[in-house]
């Protein structure tokens, strides 16, 4: 399993694309410096009034499939 750390701080306006039709995915740029796509339906949960903002932990298979995608202190 490998896992990725990502630091995010959106806006509630830019969050909103989340939820538009055609939108089924995001490139997001890990601590690490690689760039990481993610379904959309992963980040939706953490949204809220203010946006999406704080350090997260994505755990992927060796198979590339999402085991878990949390926030973290």
């Amino acid at each position: 399993m490998k896992s990725y750390f990502f630091q995010l701080s959106l806006s509630y306006q830019q969050c909103e694309n989340l939820y538009r039709p055609g939108i089924n995915s995001v490139l997001l740029r890990a601590e690490s410096g690689e760039k990481v796509r993610l379904p959309s339906s992963n980040l939706r949960p953490y949204t809220q009034s203010n946006g999406i903002h704080g350090r997260f932990r994505l755990l992927v298979s060796d198979n590339n499939k999402v085991k878990s995608f949390e926030r973290v202190n």
